[in-house]
């Protein structure tokens, strides 16, 4: 074995061209599939990571509503949120009044989403998670007073908002009490809304119409059940099958991880064209190494040499340099993996970490040697099977 082993060592050093070219092929592959899948966990997790610091809500909601698709089938009503307050398990629930409103800021005009909430409730909207980052929250006897996103106050106008400036609400004058911090991501919503009492969204908006029911459970193991009980008093409120969605954090977890797990099946499929071309080439290099030492195979054969000798020599070539490959690979993966994540950071400002897992690593590799053994098969097969008298007399 040693000696097979000194044989194909030999024989990759004295091809340092050829090997290097192939070693690359499978570099490239293995690094393309380890960069995009560990960008894929990382994106994963920061996606689920904010999900998860939600995991005790329930967004109820009059609509049906599948992930990224809603159609909005009426509004709730004081009964509504009372009897989604009664249910065991529920810790608080809070109803938003909302509507698209015309906002001016020193002669700019937009609309933008208003939301009415009634003060006692801003714990059970914002929880921990949402904070006010200047100023202070909107207390029970502000009036003509409101609270805005982060990048109402820094994007959507020419000029900065900031603590009691002055924003012209549907027709009437409102004072910035305090702007929230920078939510992004699933709570970006949160960025471009503002926020008035209860009291003043009748007022401007023109309705009392419960947009959207934000409840807190005790216990998250529970949230699924008391989701399903919601839609059915509340369904059983407006005498309609499916008019309610309630939608738990942990369902929409679950949603997107099925999502994930596909988006990287896919993005791994693409990935491993460049590994097939790779095996093509190892075949390729095998082929013309076979032809080159027809002579020495004739003459190791005639000295003794059996089938199973000259097979594993070749196997063992095709094998060291797919372990070396994979290796490269492994480094090129890691590293372009860091660079795909800041390259995301940069022109999105969002940071996607490079999660790379040691059993992907070490996947990597394997799949880099099954695929060099696999290339290498037919070559070392036709180099076994060699007539030794023939191989000798080529020239």
């Amino acid at each position: 074995m040693k000696d097979i082993f000194l044989l194909a060592y030999r024989d990759i050093k004295e091809r340092k061209a050829r090997t290097s070219l192939t070693l690359l092929g499978i570099a490239v592959g293995i690094a393309a599939v380890i960069a995009l899948m560990s960008v894929g966990y990382g994106f994963e997790q920061s996606v689920t990571g904010e999900l998860v610091e939600m995991v005790d809500l329930i967004f109820v909601m009059p609509g049906k509503a599948n992930f990224g698709n809603y159609m909005e089938l009426g509004s709730f009503n004081e009964r509504d949120l009372k009897d989604v307050e009664r249910i065991g398990g529920v810790k608080e629930a809070a109803a938003m009044i909302s509507g698209m409103e015309e906002v001016e800021y020193r002669g700019e005009k937009t609309v933008m989403r208003v939301i009415g909430i009634d003060t006692r409730d801003i714990s059970a909207i914002f929880g921990e998670v949402v904070k006010t980052g200047d100023g202070r929250d909107l207390r029970d006897n502000d009036h003509k007073a409101c609270l805005i996103g982060h990048s109402i106050a820094n994007d959507y106008f020419d000029e900065e908002i900031g603590v009691n400036d002055r924003l012209n609400i549907g027709g009437s004058k409102f004072r910035v009490v305090g702007v929230l911090e920078k939510q992004g991501g699933f709570r970006s919503d949160v960025d471009s809304s503002i926020y008035i009492t209860e009291r003043d969204a009748k007022s401007i908006l023109g309705n009392d119409e419960i947009a959207q029911i934000t409840v807190r459970v005790r216990d998250i193991g529970e949230a699924e059940l008391i989701a399903e009980e919601i839609e059915e008093r509340i369904d059983e409120n407006h005498k309609l099958d499916d008019f309610t969605s309630a939608m738990t954090m942990g369902s929409a977890i679950v949603q997107l991880k099925t999502i994930f797990t596909l988006l990287q099946a896919v993005l791994v499929a693409i990935a491993s064209i460049s590994l097939i071309v790779a095996s093509i080439g190892i075949m390729n290099t095998m082929l013309m190494s076979v032809m080159e030492r027809t002579h020495e195979i004739g003459i190791m054969k005639a000295i003794g040499a059996k089938n199973r000798n000259v097979l594993s020599l070749f196997l063992l070539e095709s094998g060291m340099v797919s372990v070396a490959g994979g290796v490269c690979g492994c480094v090129l993966g890691i590293i372009g993996a860091n660079v795909i994540s800041i390259g995301i950071g940069a022109a999105f400002g969002e940071e996607i970490p490079a999660i790379l897992r040691p059993e992907v690593l070490l996947g990597g590799i394997v799949v880099a040697v099954i695929v060099g053994v696999l290339s290498g098969l037919y070559p070392a097969r036709k180099a076994s099977k060699m007539s030794p008298v023939e191989a000798v007399r080529y020239e």
